[in-house]
């Protein structure tokens, strides 16, 4: 049995309703400027809530930048976009230190440059297009929220959101990220073409005088304030449970997989995956309007929380088995646990 209370206190449910509210008001800010996408934007603020970063996967001309770009104004947030290239050294992301002329005293000072990391929101476009040593060290600031430059350490300014893409088309010249590393993800968000009838609407937005600018409708405390909410969300033992079972079921070493598994799959998602799986669920339950965690948010995340952390074998590729194909077959093959016997 868990000790974990059934729901939240009255207080903490008053909040979780002013978040439901920032978050509908921010959705409504972005749909004036982006047409469609409504699972990706979503899936943003899910990330944001849940202190995630998100590695963004489409073609080019899917108003990706614009997308990122309209959440930050929504949010009040500072944003800044780095253009990923083979000649993109660390210190072109995390800053450096430059002798600049004392004007007053006439000697010649030491002084930080900072670099476009001290945002709080940052796109980092086509992140595999640079070196693993600049990838690394945009990582190391995902995860530590700090850069350290000459020895001293300074502190990114909160919240501090990532949103990395990738090309899926063109590979030749990219430099991948290795499995270690796109663990640091919460979430591998794939951008879809638009319908036919989106498609006509961006037509009519982007050829004539219509123009809009997102308003600001929340601050970065009050989404500090959101985040902790999200933490206050009680999980429920069976949905634990399930989460448990989803995610150790996908490893081939695991002595409970199944035969497929270790025929399918060459490397497992580790114990990341449930931490963040469990949060994105906790968030999007409160977004749904519900102070508890089911079945449903786990089973609706587990694709763009687990894509980019399962590495099919040779013979599954060969046969044309995606990673999609086999965090479906989980989800189908894993049992449900029955609440009332917990």
């Amino acid at each position: 049995m868990s000790n974990t209370p059934d729901t939240l206190s009255a207080d903490d449910q008053q909040r979780a309703q002013k978040l439901v509210a920032a978050c509908n008001n921010i959705r409504s800010e972005v749909a004036r400027v982006i047409v469609g996408q409504q699972e990706v934007v979503e899936q943003l603020l899910i990330a944001i809530l849940a202190r995630g970063h998100c590695l963004l996967e489409g073609v080019p001309g899917l108003a990706k930048t614009l997308m990122v770009r309209s959440l930050a104004d929504a949010m009040t947030l500072s944003f800044q976009r780095i253009q990923f290239t083979p000649d993109l050294m660390p210190a072109d992301i995390t800053g450096t230190d430059i002798i600049q002329e004392n004007k007053q005293t006439g000697h010649r000072d030491l002084v930080f440059e900072r670099g476009p990391i001290f945002t709080q929101m940052l796109l980092a476009d086509e992140i595999n297009r640079t070196p693993p040593k600049t990838q690394a060290a945009l990582l190391e600031a995902m995860q530590e929220h700090k850069v350290t430059v000459g020895g001293t350490t300074y502190t990114l300014e909160e919240p501090f959101f990532v949103l990395a893409t990738q090309n899926p088309i063109e590979q030749e010249g990219t430099y991948p990220l290795p499995e270690a590393q796109r663990d640091r993800f919460l979430f591998n968000v794939i951008v879809d073409y638009p319908t036919r009838d989106e498609e006509a609407q961006i037509i009519d937005r982007t050829t004539s005088t219509q123009s809009a600018t997102p308003a600001p409708v929340v601050s970065g405390p009050e989404i500090i304030a959101c985040q902790d909410t999200v933490r206050l969300v009680p999980l429920p033992a069976h949905v634990r449970n399930f989460v448990l079972d989803l995610v150790r079921s996908a490893r081939p070493k695991d002595p409970a997989s199944a035969a497929w598994v270790r025929e399918q799959i060459d490397w497992g998602p580790g114990p990341r995956a449930s931490q963040q799986l469990v949060l994105a669920a906790k968030a999007r339950a409160l977004l749904k309007g519900r102070y508890h965690v089911t079945l449903e948010d786990v089973e609706t995340l587990a694709l763009p929380v687990l894509r980019h952390r399962i590495v099919p074998t040779f013979s599954a590729e060969a046969e044309g088995v995606s990673v999609d194909d086999l965090i479906r077959r989980l989800l189908r093959e894993v049992p449900r646990p029955d609440r009332k016997l917990l």
